[in-house]
């Protein structure tokens, strides 16, 4: 007689209550997976196939299950989550590598991008020059160097003249005072930006001189482009108009002007742009008030890391306060033929195996690799249901276990009773 059949089945219903315990803990642990108990039953090799009794259960294996949890909004810019599969890559400070699916970033002292265990998010960087992200991956780590200026090289003016205004006498007297407002009939401003990334106040003047013809002055921070050798302001550009108002026949292409600097000396206040093109195309006379509609320029000025965003694709842009936005690098997700073969590490990371096979690597979107949310976070796949109504079984699984030892107990003694 043995009682081997019934303590393999309390080890085993023991075991499972472990793993639904396990689950149940994890309930609400970002980027947790829960596990499965697994079990086989137990035959003598030597035993026959006809009649053989099973000498009970054992625990065949644990695995993990890798089913897609809940989406959860956060505020935080850093955390990201993973809709479909793959992993993070993370290393830790002695370079092995481990994978996650817990996307709780924050920034260590060193700029580093990491998870509450220290482990460092590996991405691909961005070249700082053109933004490309050419192909080796490392940890990534926040840049503090901030976005130089880039001095502006083209401008783009879209502004209706009103056609109704009348030729003033300083426009017949071919003068104009920047200062004295009667002398033009509209003008306005644009800040550019030179080589050091200060502001130029460009302000352009629009004097009318005859139907469908207007005379264009610019100034910059108060200094008249392009003035004659005494220093007083001449036109950059004349403007005609065809009868209907629309784009000017003259000029024909974008202007070429040099912006002086201002201040001399060790007073210099800006810097001297030269070859600036002014494009004008967008210029209309109608007979309706003076108004611009758009007015653009490339120029900006340095700025400093303000903040990042994560993109669907993985690309992890850096927003400065220049009001520029540049890629930092591009997160790269891995993926393994048989997940379940990966080796549970503990912080919500698993390590590679003989039996996961190495990672495939790729951008996230591209393969049957998942997309990126930003802002958020991935909670744990254990559905409390199951796991409760799983927990009631196994423990009725147990009792009866017990029962069979207490039967087994109840007839050794009737045995050992008799005389």
């Amino acid at each position: 007689m043995s009682f081997q059949q019934g303590v393999s089945g309390l080890t085993v219903a023991g075991r499972n209550l472990e793993v639904i315990g396990n689950n149940v803990a994890n309930a609400s642990t970002v980027g947790a997976k829960s596990s499965r108990a697994e079990f086989a039953d137990i035959y003598a090799r030597n035993v026959g196939s006809g009649g053989a009794v099973g000498l009970g259960a054992s625990l065949s294996t644990v695995t993990q299950q890798f089913s897609q949890g809940t989406l959860t909004a956060t505020a935080n810019p850093l955390d990201v989550a993973i809709n479909g599969d793959g992993f993070f890559q993370l290393q830790d400070l002695n370079g092995s590598m481990q994978y996650g699916r817990n996307g709780q970033f924050r920034v260590d002292r060193d700029g580093y991008v990491t998870n509450a265990q220290n482990l460092r998010l590996v991405a691909i960087p961005a070249t700082y020059a053109d933004g490309q992200i050419p192909g080796r991956a490392q940890p990534l780590q926040l840049p503090t160097q901030g976005v130089p200026p880039r001095v502006t090289s083209h401008v783009k003016l879209e502004i209706n003249l009103d056609a109704r205004y009348d030729v003033t006498a300083a426009a017949r007297a071919g003068t104009v005072d920047f200062a004295d407002a009667s002398t033009y009939n509209s003008s306005t401003s644009l800040n550019i930006y030179d080589a050091k990334g200060q502001e130029v106040a460009m302000t352009y003047f629009f004097q009318k001189i005859g139907p469908d013809n207007w005379k264009v002055y610019a100034a910059a921070n108060g200094v008249a482009v392009n003035p004659d050798s005494a220093g007083k302001p001449q036109p950059i550009t004349t403007a005609t108009f065809p009868a209907d108002g629309s784009t000017p026949l003259t000029p024909t292409g974008p202007l070429s002007i040099n912006v002086p600097g201002s201040g001399t000396g060790s007073s210099v206040v800006t810097e001297p742009i030269t070859g600036l093109l002014v494009e004008l195309a967008g210029l209309t006379q109608f007979g309706s008030s003076f108004g611009p509609t758009a007015l653009s320029q490339d120029g900006f000025p340095p700025g400093r890391l303000t903040g990042v965003a994560i993109n669907a694709d993985g690309v992890v842009m850096g927003n400065y306060s220049s009001g520029q936005s540049s890629p930092i690098a591009r997160l790269e997700l891995a993926n393994f033929r048989n997940a379940q073969g990966l080796r549970p590490m503990g912080g919500n990371t698993w390590a590679a195996s003989y039996e996961s096979g190495e990672p495939v690597l790729g951008s996230p979107g591209g393969g049957n690799l998942g997309a990126l949310q930003s802002r958020s976070v991935e909670e744990s796949n254990v559905d409390l249901t199951n796991e409760l109504v799983g927990m009631m079984v196994a423990q009725r699984i147990y009792q009866a276990n017990a029962q069979t030892i207490k039967t087994q107990d109840s007839v050794m003694q009737t045995l050992v009773s008799l005389r």
